[in-house]
């Protein structure tokens, strides 16, 4: 039976068969591989081999002054292309799109469904959708935030792009929930521990040992229960993390509270709305929790304890202007920096260190 042949150009010695090992030992190339050449003192010639001819049996010309070309020292590996903002962003924004066509949905059926049974339903499932967004946010932060910046002016502007992607989906869940507590379908009263008074927005590391958490509140919320210190309220808390190193004696981990809270002035001073600025009736700033007890060790007390009193210990006075949720969490970052010295990471300093470093 004839076979097909699967190759394309003449058959090497004309025969259709290999050549025999003589011929590719006295200079014959295989495959046309200039590279290609017999070792030396091979065993059809042991002590001496014989010049290569080339195809018409010639010797081949060696030139008199040039030296052999030598193999040049391998350089740097050539830089992958950089791909385009919107192919990085992509699976980034079709996510987004995906969370906030849910979102629609839940509005959509709270606002032009008589059911109030499914009504009931969906408010039921609302905490489920919240922690549905859970590792969408923490890839946002821990990218935008964890990552040292490495593609210089590149980095700052995958960071902003993921940030405002995060603050987006943040204040779109907010005004959600807002929207099902303004229907009585929600309870945001923090101390209900069935309430949605805040909800997770990502996490991320400063350092090795340092993970710093983000929580949004729907509402502004009392400080405290006791509504100790009075006209204090909060938006947003932060918990910073601490885990000890190898090095270090202590074993638990720490945590402390942060918050972005604003001291309503006209209440402080007296002065009704009507007699207050709008603009000025709002002081932000960013402090820290200070427990004032009970002990660690008395679980009795902590038992009996309803909240646990604190004082807020202001670190930053922002002004009487809101901060947007990514502003807020930049001037934490540069806070703990500043807090931390210099044992902290360059990802860690916050945009204005990376900016230094661009420049």
């Amino acid at each position: 039976m004839a076979t097909e042949q699967w190759f394309v150009g003449p058959l090497p010695a004309g025969s259709g068969e290999t050549p025999p090992l003589d011929d590719l030992e006295s200079g014959a190339q295989p495959c046309e591989d200039p590279s290609w050449s017999p070792p030396p003192g091979g065993p059809g010639n042991p002590t001496e081999a014989e010049p290569e001819k080339d195809v018409q049996g010639q010797l081949p010309q060696t030139p008199t002054s040039t030296p052999s070309p030598e193999r040049p020292a391998p350089g740097p590996r050539p830089t992958p292309p950089r791909l385009p903002l919107d192919t990085l962003f992509s699976p980034v924004t079709e996510q987004l799109c995906y969370l906030l066509k849910k979102a629609d949905d839940f509005q959509s059926y709270l606002l032009y469904s008589r059911d109030r049974v499914q009504k009931e339903q969906l408010a039921k499932a609302m905490p489920t959708f919240l922690q549905m967004c859970e590792p969408y946010f923490l890839y946002l932060e821990a990218a935008a935030r964890s990552v040292p910046p490495v593609y210089g002016a590149l980095q700052e502007l995958i960071r902003k792009g993921l940030l405002e992607i995060s603050q987006q989906l943040t204040l779109r869940l907010e005004q959600l929930v807002l929207m099902y507590a303004s229907f009585g379908f929600v309870n945001l009263e923090e101390t209900d521990p069935l309430s949605i008074s805040c909800f997770f927005c990502g996490r991320f590391s400063i350092s090795p040992s340092h993970e710093v958490s983000i929580f949004r509140y729907c509402a502004p919320a009392a400080y405290t229960a006791s509504r100790f210190p009075r006209y204090l309220y909060k938006k947003m808390r932060w918990n910073l993390e601490t885990t000890p190193e190898a090095s270090s004696q202590e074993q638990d981990s720490h945590v402390d509270y942060y918050f972005l809270c604003y001291r309503d002035t006209w209440e402080d001073t007296g002065k009704s709305p009507a007699n207050s600025c709008p603009q000025i009736q709002k002081l932000w700033s960013i402090g820290r929790w200070v427990p004032l007890g009970p002990a660690e060790d008395d679980l009795y007390s902590w038992i009996l304890c309803p909240q646990p009193p604190g004082d807020y210990q202001q670190l930053l006075t922002i002004g009487f202007e809101e901060p947007s949720h990514m502003l807020a969490t930049d001037l934490l970052v540069q806070i703990l920096t500043g807090q931390a010295g210099t044992a902290r990471p360059p990802s860690a300093a916050g945009p204005a260190a990376w900016a230094a470093q661009e420049s």
